[in-house]
């Protein structure tokens, strides 16, 4: 395997696992791993052997968010760089939506910030008893611009707010209960099986028709606001408050404004 490999892929029993392998920066979104699991979901699309897909992850973290190590360097306008990352991101988001196979996330982890999009995007959801999630934007000055359209089609409202809002962090059962998972489980590989298996019954072509109706509207309002998030993401990332955020994040020290 490659050192460079961040998203693997295999095929087995029924469903293609495509699981998020960079333990080492937490599974974060860059741009190289969201081109391999881009690839990799493409590659899903035509594999005939399975039914699902299962994105799933290494490591004791699904996915922290952007690769701020990334978005903080200097490659050009600040604001021309967040704009285009977030419109990548969108590009994945989509691809998710719009896979003409059921997608379940897996996790057994943490999920901060744009993971929550990630897991927001699957059709189902499934979490171990270890995971915990979070919209932490807020404390870096961000706002959860692209991932809180998903989000917004699965969570009840009110959690939705407090969740944006404060950045607070809760547990598996907490996110089934708000609508974020389809169910916290004591056994993610056994919870995982038994939901490919309940797809064993079902038509291809079935899976593909149901799921486009199911993912339309989600697709009509990413599409509708894509831009306009983008420039949010833009906006903010030329701000003092986001820079002072990320170098906090990045120094491992609060921000300024949580001490004074």
């Amino acid at each position: 395997m490659s050192e460079n490999t961040l998203v693997t892929y295999d095929s087995r029993g029924g469903a293609a696992y495509v699981t998020l392998d960079s333990p080492h920066n937490r599974n974060a979104i860059s741009t190289a791993l969201v081109e391999q699991l881009l690839a990799a979901l493409e590659r899903a699309a035509t594999d005939d052997t399975a039914r699902v897909v299962v994105l799933g992850h290494t490591g004791g973290t699904f996915c922290a968010g952007a690769d701020l190590s990334e978005a903080s360097a200097n490659t050009g306008s600040p604001e021309e760089q967040a704009a285009q990352r977030t419109r990548v991101f969108l590009g994945l988001l989509r691809a998710i939506v719009a896979h003409p196979k059921p997608v379940i996330a897996a996790v057994d982890g943490h999920v901060r910030a744009g993971g929550m999009g990630l897991v927001a995007s699957c059709d189902l959801a499934l979490a171990g008893p270890s995971s915990s999630f979070a919209l932490t934007e807020v404390r870096l000055g961000l706002a959860a611009a692209m991932v809180s359209v998903p989000l917004a089609a699965r969570v009840e409202p009110r959690a939705l707010s407090l969740l944006l809002l404060t950045g607070e962090k809760i547990d598996a059962a907490r996110a089934a209960e708000i609508g974020v998972l389809t169910a916290a489980v004591d056994d993610l590989t056994a919870a995982v099986g038994e939901l490919v298996e309940a797809f064993r019954p079902c038509s291809p072509q079935g899976l593909t028709e149901n799921k486009a109706l199911l993912a339309a509207p989600l697709l009509a309002e990413l599409d509708a606001r894509g831009d306009e998030l983008a420039g949010v993401t833009a906006r903010l990332f030329t701000t003092p408050e986001v820079a002072e955020g990320m170098t906090a994040f990045l120094e491992r020290r609060p921000p300024s404004w949580a001490t004074a």
